[in-house]
């Protein structure tokens, strides 16, 4: 299905393990809760030599995040990656923190803090700054992250939409209005969108600074992302799916 779908499979690392499994259970509303099943499997496995070894030579975006951060070696893995292409690809970051996986929340803070001094975009959610930043509304911890590093904070808020927070200011997108089978994968569809179309105008790091564009592509991510809660699964949409005044973008 990969292979099918364009997806290159070269930087793939191999390995004899089971593939580390998610099971979703959604509630009447198709919100989902989600169990892990990841010991002795294959994702956390991955270690800084094996991912640094398999990175193609020319990396233009890099998206990291959710259980990549918090078990090991994987964290580590991929913190020697974000150490590595930061200052050069567009690093955008989605925490998707999982708090009853992570064992140390010390550990996993200063590991993120240190993510996010090397990343150009985040995206969080209201979940999300409510466990890393307790004591603020979530407009202004998503503010404060702007302070950590990164130049564009993307903070979703379901069916409220995405505030675009950079440092010329505050911008809200609005969520098409849909009817939800389940939101299973929104935040990653969201996050796929964005860059899709960020890749499709052929944007880097450098035109960050644009809010307008960062703001257009940030309403591409929200389709996208409503588009995959229309339907059951993880299942975003293809290209021909979606807007075509996004035409040129990969999908």
């Amino acid at each position: 299905m990969l292979a099918a779908d364009g997806v290159r499979l070269d930087a793939v690392v191999r390995t004899d393990e089971p593939t580390t499994l998610a099971v979703a259970e959604l509630d009447e509303t198709g919100s989902a809760r989600y169990r892990f099943y990841e010991r002795a499997t294959s994702a956390p496995g991955l270690t800084p030599e094996a991912a640094l070894a398999v990175l193609p030579p020319a990396v233009g975006i890099l998206h990291v995040g959710s259980l990549g951060l918090t078990l090991e070696p994987m964290a580590t893995a991929l913190e020697a990656v974000v150490e590595e292409l930061g200052g050069q690809a567009l690093v955008m970051v989605d925490p998707n923190v999982r708090p009853w996986v992570i064992s140390d929340a010390d550990t996993y803070r200063r590991r993120l803090r240190r993510v996010l001094a090397r990343s150009d975009v985040v995206k969080v959610s209201e979940e999300d700054l409510a466990w890393l930043e307790p004591q603020r509304s979530a407009a202004a911890a998503a503010r404060m992250l702007l302070q950590a590093g990164p130049r564009v904070v993307l903070l979703t808020r379901g069916p409220d939409g995405v505030q675009v927070v950079t440092g010329a200011g505050d911008v809200p997108v609005p969520a098409p209005n849909i009817e939800v089978v389940d939101t299973i994968g929104a935040g990653d569809a969201f996050s796929g969108g964005f860059l899709a179309w960020w890749r499709g105008q052929g944007l880097g790091r450098e035109q960050l600074s644009d809010q307008d564009a960062v703001v257009e592509a940030a309403a591409f991510g929200a389709l996208v992302a409503a588009r995959t809660c229309e339907r059951a699964g993880a299942s975003p949409p293809y290209l021909h799916e979606v807007t075509p005044a996004t035409e040129g973008a990969d999908a």
